[in-house]
């Protein structure tokens, strides 16, 4: 037992020890720090002139400068600044400056985002329109105006031209005051005219049957009468049913080998389906302007012809152009599994609807221009012809390529094997997603609706989910969530330290035994 550990009196200083080296007694260093000592009932009274005052503004906890935040002088109540401002001289002023609106007024409400206009989301492409899954629809509306102008076709017929059906042209120097006499007197004297119509402003073409010699003299004569000037002034000339019969023959052959590099074009670039939608476009752009020539009972002309052939090429083009951009959004659609071939089409024309209606617009102008202002107004037989069956194939080549032929190719690729499976996929990724509560994401912009069969081809997707997802890890696997992580541990992870057992499913932890 050393000195230091003898009990002493307070005050004592132990045997061994120098005065400086005696312990402090408790009371002492409690009362040198201005607490009470232990079991003491007060502290001692300090006397009335060694009491010094502290000034209040200088009676701050330290404790307290602490928990103010260094961000609330920064902020501004709009009570405080709207009383400031109404003590102040300056009034509405100060209110202004701090952004607030004067006393007795309402804000001004913040107006909302507009929502964008269809022409907008169409130029952008966000248009949604379901062209593809409606396709039904559209089959539909297609196969009644087809049918309407089949008829007009077999019960009305077509006027054909003197090119193709023969016969005698009679032309004079006559104004089209004098159009109802000449034409009068041409009929009076036995020829059958088919039509009469102002040339040039200034000379009448008639247009009759075929004529004998006979005949022929005597109308030029009647014509001749009638429009006040001398027989030489007539120009007469006949044209044969066989000119016309060559003319149709080489249409015919026209047509023939631009359906065949049509087929073999898009069948080498793109697929054979899409050839086969592309060829069920132009039959369409086909069938509805000759009906509609039919039904109006124009003229059939070597021009109309042209321009039939001129509107083939820009349905065509239109067509090509979809087709493309399908093509692009169809790529790689196997390997992603987010949505199906006809979602995918559908997209596309979304994505091309907007070029399609500019450049029909722009395409059409023109040809109105042609229509409504050069046969309408100036009268001129062969642009008639030619514009009308322009305007009416530009709008209907504009028609088939967006609402007719990509829902056909939709509707041949859907009939595949491999797109019926990769259908069940994307409807079984979907309704698993939809099980664990996600977002279909990736899904794109513009969707075709499923048919009438969906909830029948839904059943099936799910019963081949197990093979149509990925693996998934089961539950036995441990994972750690971050709420387990001990906080100052980088890389938390649950994989067994070097030497430790890995724990089983329903294992008890190692550690102390259970009581």
């Amino acid at each position: 037992m050393t000195p230091r550990d003898r009990a002493v009196p307070d005050g004592a200083v132990p045997d061994g020890l120098t005065p400086e080296e005696a312990p402090m007694p408790a009371h002492t260093g409690a009362t040198a720090a201005g607490v009470p000592a232990q079991g003491a009932d007060e502290a001692p009274a300090v006397p009335a002139d060694e009491r010094v005052a502290v000034p209040a503004d200088e009676r701050v906890d330290a404790t307290a400068d602490e928990r103010v935040d260094a961000t609330a002088d920064e902020e501004v109540d709009d009570a405080e600044v709207r009383d400031e401002a109404a003590g102040d001289s300056t009034g509405d002023q100060a209110l202004a400056d701090a952004g607030l609106p004067a006393e007795g007024t309402t804000p001004p409400a913040t107006p909302g985002r507009p929502r964008a206009s269809l022409a907008h989301r169409l130029y952008n492409g966000e248009a949604g329109l379901d062209v593809v899954g409606r396709r039904r629809f559209w089959f539909r509306v297609t196969a009644v105006v087809m049918l309407l102008c089949v008829a007009a076709m077999v019960f009305r017929g077509f006027n054909f031209g003197i090119e193709f059906a023969g016969g005698n042209s009679v032309r004079v120097a006559a104004t089209s005051a004098e159009l109802g006499d000449v034409r009068q007197a041409a009929e009076d004297a036995g020829a059958q005219v088919s039509s009469a119509q102002v040339v040039g402003g200034d000379s009448v073409l008639l247009r009759t049957s075929a004529l004998d010699e006979e005949t022929e003299t005597a109308v030029v004569a009647a014509v001749a009468d009638a429009a006040g000037v001398d027989q030489s002034q007539v120009s007469q000339q006949s044209v044969s049913a066989d000119w016309g019969g060559d003319v149709t023959n080489q249409a015919l052959i026209a047509l023939a080998v631009f359906l065949v590099a049509v087929v073999a074009f898009l069948a080498v670039r793109f697929r054979p389906t899409m050839a086969i939608a592309a060829i069920v476009a132009l039959l369409h752009d086909i069938v509805v302007t000759a009906g509609i020539y039919a039904l109006v009972g124009f003229e059939v002309s070597p021009s109309t012809v042209i321009g039939l052939l001129t509107i083939l090429g820009f349905s065509l083009y239109d067509t090509v152009v979809v087709f493309d951009k399908v093509d692009e959004n169809t790529k790689d659609l196997e390997k992603n599994a987010r949505s199906t071939y006809g979602e995918a089409a559908n997209l596309a024309v979304n994505q091309t609807l907007m070029r399609s209606i500019n450049t029909s617009v722009i395409a059409l102008l023109p040809v109105a221009g042609l229509l409504f202002v050069g046969a309408g107004l100036l009268g001129a037989g062969t642009l008639k012809d030619l514009a009308l069956v322009l305007f009416v194939g530009l709008a209907a080549g504009t028609y088939s390529s967006i609402f007719l032929a990509t829902p056909v190719l939709a509707e041949l690729e859907e009939r595949r094997p491999e797109q019926q499976a990769l259908r069940r996929r994307v409807l079984a990724r979907r309704s698993a997603e939809t099980r664990q509560g996600g977002a279909l994401v990736d899904a794109p912009v513009a969707t075709a609706r499923r048919g009438s069969g969906a909830t029948r081809r839904s059943a099936v997707a799910l019963a081949e989910r197990d093979e149509a997802l990925p693996e998934q890890p089961t539950a036995d696997v441990p994972i750690e969530s971050p709420a387990s992580v001990r906080p100052g541990v980088r890389g938390g992870t649950t994989t067994p330290r070097p030497g430790q057992r890995p724990t089983r499913p329903g294992q008890r932890p190692a550690g102390r035994k259970r009581r």
